[in-house]
């Protein structure tokens, strides 16, 4: 059975596979590419001066009062990207007080990123790849959606510009930030 709230994940999601589509990804520098931010600014990856740079990539964030599509649900992986940034969003000082600073991606445009951002009060800029700067730079895994191209459910760990980890795939993914912050309490910073 099927819910349309999106703070709720169904218990039947079908669970998503290791395909080995971000096998390649360890080690690999982030591209100079400058994105778009919902604070207004560009954002460089390569140039954050935290510690760390945690970037959570999601497929897409639903629309308030637009009921989220059946089909929808039968995608492993594709349900539950506002139950994760939301976890993201509560996890945030704990993030800081371990020297990251998070970002959240989509292919999503800016201005349709900025109500997901006040409508959840996020403390933290989510990044459009609406141009898959960084999607085909880094050869991120993406799938089709009702004509959409978006990116699959994955984080990555960015220290001096390399990517230092891979989280692929996510399951489930509002409990996703928690593993994250685990994650980096026992893993020395390459800093």
């Amino acid at each position: 059975m099927s819910t349309n709230h999106r703070f709720d994940l169904p218990p039947d999601l079908p669970v998503p596979l290791d395909d080995g589509a971000c096998a390649h990804l360890l080690g690999m520098e982030v591209p100079r590419a400058c994105l778009a931010s919902t604070a207004n600014r560009p954002a460089r990856l390569h140039d954050i001066p935290a510690e760390r740079v945690v970037l959570y990539c999601y497929p897409r964030s639903g629309t308030p009062g637009v009921p989220v599509p059946k089909e929808w649900d039968l995608i492993p992986g594709a349900r539950g990207c506002t139950p994760e940034t939301c976890s993201f969003r509560d996890h945030h000082a704990q993030f800081r007080s371990l020297g990251a600073e998070i970002f959240g991606l989509s292919t999503q445009t800016t201005a349709y990123q900025q109500e997901f951002v006040q409508r959840l009060r996020l403390p933290f800029d989510i990044l459009s790849d609406a141009d898959f700067v960084l999607t085909k730079a880094l050869r991120l895994p993406t799938f089709e959606f009702n004509r959409m191209t978006l990116i699959k459910r994955l984080t990555l760990i960015i220290e001096r510009g390399r990517i230092t980890k891979v989280f692929y795939p996510i399951f489930p993914p509002d409990k996703h930030a928690a593993e994250v912050v685990h994650w980096l309490s026992k893993a020395p910073s390459r800093s």
